[in-house]
């Protein structure tokens, strides 16, 4: 396994986080810890939740059953750098949701109890406020960076304005702010490239990609679906989403087998390369698709593949940061 630092900070943390919303709805309890044991056997310490999932309102389902693995010790909770999330509606009433410090704080503790830990390495804002001032946000998050309770602290699904204005408000309280944003990001949604990766950059944040393979449509949708095995992928907006795209996807995939890579593997393998990327997001419902994803490590993409696949996913506009992107 490799590891690199979270953004600007000193915590090593591994080069693919292993994302954790199938537990509960899709992967049983004893299937995920099954997961997450082996996820520690391949390295990765990195783990990604939020109270939000298991998508039973204020019962945090997905948190408890981590919470239970800490639970059976030899070193589990310590090995383990853990993210989770705050912001979504965890209660019918007015305050349950969002990011008042009320909301925060108390969110926060309910995640401990459920996580059965002492402290949440990284605490991350699910979604911007747009109502709530940036003092009140980091008030609340200084209350629990002192009592121990949160190491640091990150955003998810923030534009690159959000997050400018989040450091300069942290940073005039004398307050590290943010060290990580959570977004989607992968060949087929490169939106984030304009903005939000410079501001990331700028202000030394670590990006976590998460649907590194856009709903399966990267993990040789094609090919499954041929297969009938095909599962997300063959649902809803993105079936739509394959059928709009397929001349795209049908020539990633024969480049992909044309360098003897898995299709996932080489979307995983292209996030990795790009250089504010700290740690894509895998979501595996079994063991077997937590092993199959190792193989993105030991790829290398030249640079004519890696022009291939800006052939076949075009970065928005130009290509690169704004303004360059839509400007002259």
């Amino acid at each position: 396994m490799e590891y690199t630092n979270l953004g600007r900070t000193g915590l090593s943390v591994s080069r693919l986080c292993l994302g954790t919303m199938n537990f509960g709805p899709k992967t049983t309890e004893p299937d995920s810890f099954a997961i997450m044991d082996r996820a520690l056997e391949h390295g990765i310490n990195f783990f990604d939740t939020a109270n939000v999932y298991g998508w039973k309102t204020g019962e945090g389902v997905t948190e408890t059953i981590i919470g239970n693995w800490f639970a059976q010790g030899g070193g589990r909770r310590e090995k383990v750098v853990l993210a989770t999330k705050v912001y979504g509606k965890m209660q019918e009433w007015p305050n349950g949701q969002g990011l008042s410090a009320r909301h925060i704080i108390a969110e926060a503790n309910a995640s401990l109890r459920r996580l059965q830990t002492d402290y949440i390495d990284l605490y991350q804002m699910h979604h911007i406020s747009r109502t709530t001032p940036w003092e009140e946000i980091w008030q609340a998050m200084e209350v629990l960076v002192a009592q121990g309770k949160v190491l640091y602290v990150g955003s998810s699904n923030f534009a690159g304005w959000h997050i400018a204005a989040a450091q300069e408000s942290a940073k005039a309280r004398h307050f590290l702010g943010l060290v990580a944003e959570q977004c989607i990001y992968n060949l087929m949604a490169r939106t984030v490239e304009l903005e939000v990766l410079p501001a990331a950059k700028q202000y030394g944040l670590g990006i976590i990609p998460w649907s590194p393979l856009h709903g399966g449509l990267l993990s040789g949708a094609l090919a499954k679906a041929a297969a009938g095995t095909a599962g997300r992928s063959a649902e809803g907006r993105s079936a739509e989403d394959l059928e709009k795209h397929r001349a795209a996807i049908e020539e990633f995939e024969k480049l992909a087998a044309s360098i003897g890579g898995d299709p996932a593997n080489v979307a995983l393998a292209w996030l990795l390369a790009q250089e504010t990327v700290t740690a894509p997001i895998i979501g595996p419902r079994t063991l077997s698709q937590l092993d199959s994803t190792l193989g993105a490590l030991e790829l290398s993409l030249d640079q004519a593949t890696l022009d291939r696949l800006d052939e076949l996913f075009p970065p928005v506009g130009k290509g690169g940061p704004g303004p360059e992107a839509w400007a002259w």
